[in-house]
């Protein structure tokens, strides 16, 4: 093949991949109705960003490979709205919904229908399309202008980048960008073993996200979007009704809700709304009401619009569960990369079928913004948060002599001076080195399940070994005898902020005979652990689970890591420069290294052991749950099996999943789930016998 024959072959083929990639997009984000597996998926799309890389004079900004992220935005532009993005007005009862749908019957002759949609909870967008393609995604902002974030919008596989079938030359669809709550959860998660402030609900996190200079860092969120309303230029809406044109906007590519109705009369309407009320806490993404909207165009532009909304539309607002109590006082607790945390203990109350006596305050400035008193009476919301948190206080009820809630300026722990990054929220310990709880904090996380995994250390046996003055360090963790345990003992008591929502547990610590023998046991397994788990379980600011494991197949060694410089770390994927940065300090700290040389020396995998996969490749583009406890092997060995036998680990069951491996202690819900989309569970018998074929 010559040379002009194999461009036209390249353009050719980037163009066919393009098309079936976006086909099989369509068919999983908007159809739920996936036609190819995860592998096969990943593989169309790897050839595609080898071809534009190779021939990168033919990408174009609707190629799915842009969805990937990668670009930086260091500054935002400010973008005036081609419409101007109203707010509707809000209610809070039914009886307002029935004096709106009153006020319309009024003003409209003949027959009314309203459209009865899910009011989400998130970061509203505008999405303009040209001739079929993206060309600007911008917030909300003011509603006159917002900013222009397409990069990172074009990184939401929900999103369209090229529209299929008979659209208009030029419109505008307005949506929501939500995080749903397993993303939320899982970066919630990173951020709490990194040390960070965790977000307080996914509306938060979500808003954060597209608006961060790294659109990379936005694709590995996995934001989602629906689409709910479609404007263009008088006279060129192609429907008559607001219902045809989202079932019309479905068919284009866009991701458009299930969950709505068509309704006659407010007793349609009210029975939407309390069934949504009763059922949101089921769906996998936060909604706080319901829009109720006038169906027919021609009686919208009748109606018209008020300065700062639409009379043809209105928002019922579900009320947040809530609770007044008093509040007694405020601790501050110290995280294990020295963050200080306040959290304040109220009188017990009843909230949403739970007993809170403890409820988060988040930081410095949001106690500031609250005005926060002692003995002040206090409003606790429990909605779409993780825990619960304190949203208003009652001032009509406040005390004259109550004291102002202070922020502290030193550790409570070990006295020191505290710190505050710039640009950030959070007060921290500067005494890494000699704060108990920074110290116990560090030695919890390197013993994690994902760490170093030595299980019967759990439960507050780190505290009774640190009191006992056995350990300093988890490298101290393997100077440990059984006879410097047996008959340990000590009564604890559990305050930490992860138990805001529950009462206080008080528990005897002993270490008896077993308990000893399996702890010496389960330390001496550790040493087997690999380099990337290691390097995760050092507890380096920043330096996630994921994260470790990529440095570790970059540098192979902890001498590489250390030596390396920062620009040299930065070439690693997913490594900016804070993570450089913190890896360096974390590195040029003398203790650091001198634990790192005992923990060598005591035998611990320093270095990358480079796994060859093996010509069985029986498991080739299979999706595999792994859930419960198996005899022959650890879960974390049988995973790794997998991977070698070119199967893919996921955590969650769908319709895509391949079968189960299914141990002891299976959890329930997850078998229900396999079940019920008749998804193969295999034994560890079974598992065993189907790949030694």
């Amino acid at each position: 093949m010559n040379g002009d024959n194999k461009i036209d072959f390249a353009k050719q083929r980037i163009i066919d991949l393009r098309r079936i990639i976006e086909n099989h997009n369509y068919n999983y984000y908007i159809l739920a109705n996936p036609s190819i597996s995860d592998y096969d998926f990943d593989m169309l799309l790897n050839e595609l960003i080898a071809l534009e890389k190779e021939y990168p004079e033919f990408i174009t900004p609707d190629s799915p490979t842009q969805r990937v992220g990668g670009d930086i935005t260091k500054e935002f532009k400010t973008v005036k709205h081609r419409y101007p993005m109203l707010s509707l007005s809000n209610s809070y009862s039914v009886s307002e919904i029935k004096d709106f749908i009153t006020r319309i019957e009024k003003s409209i002759e003949g027959d009314v229908d309203f459209v009865c949609e899910l009011k989400y909870d998130g970061v509203s967008i505008s999405l303009t399309y040209e001739d079929g393609l993206l060309i600007r995604a911008v917030t909300r902002g003011d509603g006159t202008q917002g900013d222009d974030v397409t990069t990172n919008i074009k990184t939401i596989k929900s999103i369209p980048l090229k529209l299929n079938g008979n659209y208009p030359d030029i419109f505008e669809m307005r949506g929501e960008i939500i995080m749903p709550h397993n993303s939320f959860s899982t970066i919630n998660k990173e951020r709490e073993d990194l040390g960070l402030q965790v977000f307080a609900n996914p509306r938060n996190a979500a808003a954060g996200t597209i608006k961060l200079q790294d659109s990379k860092e936005v694709a590995k969120r996995k934001l989602d979007s629906f689409c709910y309303f479609m404007m263009m230029d008088e006279g060129k809406m192609p429907f008559k009704n607001h219902y045809e044109s989202l079932i019309a906007a479905k068919k284009w590519g866009f991701n458009i809700s299930n969950f709505m109705a068509i309704c006659k009369n407010v007793d349609e309407i009210e029975e939407f709304i309390n069934y949504w009320d009763e059922n949101r806490k089921n769906l996998p993404f936060d909604i706080d009401g319901i829009v109720i909207k006038v169906n027919n165009f021609e009686q919208r532009d009748l109606l018209g619009f008020t300065a700062k909304s639409p009379r043809w539309a209105i928002a019922y607002k579900f009320k947040a569960e809530e609770a007044y109590t008093k509040l007694i006082s405020v601790d501050f607790q110290v995280g294990r990369h020295g963050t200080i945390t306040p959290v304040a203990n109220l009188e017990p109350v009843q909230l949403a079928g739970t007993t809170v006596k403890r409820a988060t305050l988040h930081n410095s400035d949001f106690i500031d913004q609250l005005d926060l008193h002692y003995n002040d009476i206090v409003c606790v919301e429990k909605g779409g948060e993780i825990i619960p948190k304190i949203v208003s206080v009652d001032r009509s009820k406040r005390e004259k002599t109550s004291k102002k809630v202070v922020f502290i300026d030193k550790c409570p722990e070990c006295g020191s001076k505290l710190i505050k990054a710039e640009g950030e929220t959070a007060w921290y310990c500067p005494n890494n080195q000699g704060c108990p709880p920074q110290i116990k904090g560090r030695i919890e996380h390197f013993i994690g399940r994902k760490a170093m995994n030595i299980e019967s250390l759990g439960e507050g046996k780190i505290e009774v070994l640190f009191d006992n003055r056995l350990i300093r360090n988890y490298s101290d963790l393997y100077d440990l005898t059984y006879d410097k345990l047996f008959g340990l003992e000590k009564i604890i008591t559990n305050e930490s902020v992860d138990n805001i929502s529950s009462e206080n547990t008080i528990r005897k610590i002993s270490f008896k005979e077993k308990t000893a023998k399996n702890i010496i046991e389960a330390i001496e397994k550790s040493k087997s652990v690999p380099f990337s788990r290691v390097l995760f379980a050092l507890g380096i600011k920043y330096v996630g689970e994921t994260t470790a494991k990529l440095i570790a197949n970059s540098m192979e060694s902890i001498d590489n890591v250390i030596a390396a410089t920062t620009e040299e770390l930065m070439e690693i994927d997913e490594v900016g420069e804070k993570i450089a940065i913190s890896i360096k300090d974390f590195f040029s700290n003398e203790e650091n290294i001198h634990i790192i040389n005992k923990l060598r020396s005591i035998g611990l995998q320093f270095d990358q052991c480079k796994r060859q996969k093996g010509e069985n490749q029986i498991l080739l583009g299979k999706n595999i749950v792994v859930s419960g406890v198996f005899s022959s092997m650890s879960r974390d060995e049988i995973k790794q099996l997998i991977e070698d036998l070119g199967g893919k680990n996921v955590s969650s069951i769908s319709s895509k999943t391949s079968f189960v491996l299914a141990g002891e202690k299976m959890g329930p819900e997850k078998r229900k789930k396999a079940e019920a989309l008749n998804i193969e569970i295999l034994t560890e018998a079974d598992f065993l016998e189907m790949i030694k074929k």
